[in-house]
């Protein structure tokens, strides 16, 4: 006979100690995944400095890496951490260090969050994000794989997840969330 896994709540969770460790939450059970490996790492941080770089010199928002955690909902607990979130100053008013300071985790919808697929990443585990990231509002996720050497962007504003693009190694990945951001797949996956 197995013991019942007691279901985190949300006052329980926001009295957790401060962790640099990646985990999710899914109705009220943490999930600490294995360590990225570094290829996913690489990507990410690759992915993440160009995408910020654009997001600085254009001022139009802010651009934040895993871990950070993203209440999806209080009850039952379910909290995610992309790998990257982009959040337009227009619609959340931030702009600046200053303006999440005191902020243990998001409430707010990211524009759109980025998610660079592991080896340990089951379709099933990734439709459960993408249900999650619509929930809350999140206009598009970009997802990566380094396997297959593609990005694809995923349209999450209508009913069901839908792709809306998949560019391989000679495309140049574009999002109208982000005006004049272009990403030459070539680059990232050398």
């Amino acid at each position: 006979m197995t013991t019942p896994t007691k279901l985190l709540t949300y006052e329980e969770w926001q009295k957790l100690p401060e962790t640099r460790q990646r985990y999710e939450i899914v109705d009220g059970v943490m999930f600490m995944p294995p360590g990225p490996n570094v290829d996913h790492q690489w990507l990410m941080l690759d992915v993440y400095s160009r995408i910020s770089n654009h997001v600085r010199a254009s001022g139009i928002g802010v651009v934040l890496a895993a871990p950070l955690d993203v209440l999806i909902q209080r009850e039952p607990l379910r909290v995610r951490q992309p790998d990257i979130l982009f959040l337009n100053s227009q619609r959340t008013g931030i702009r600046r260090r200053r303006d999440v300071i005191g902020m243990q985790f998001l409430e707010s919808a990211p524009d759109f969050v980025v998610e660079v697929l592991s080896p340990s990443n089951s379709r099933r585990e990734m439709e459960g994000r993408l249900r999650d990231y619509q929930q809350i509002g999140v206009y598009q996720c970009w997802l990566f794989s380094p396997q297959a050497e593609t990005a694809e962007i995923i349209d999450l504003k209508s009913n069901q997840p839908r792709s809306m693009a998949i560019f391989g190694t000679q495309d140049t990945l574009r999002s109208d969330l982000l005006p004049g951001f272009e990403l030459n797949l070539s680059d990232i996956f050398n």
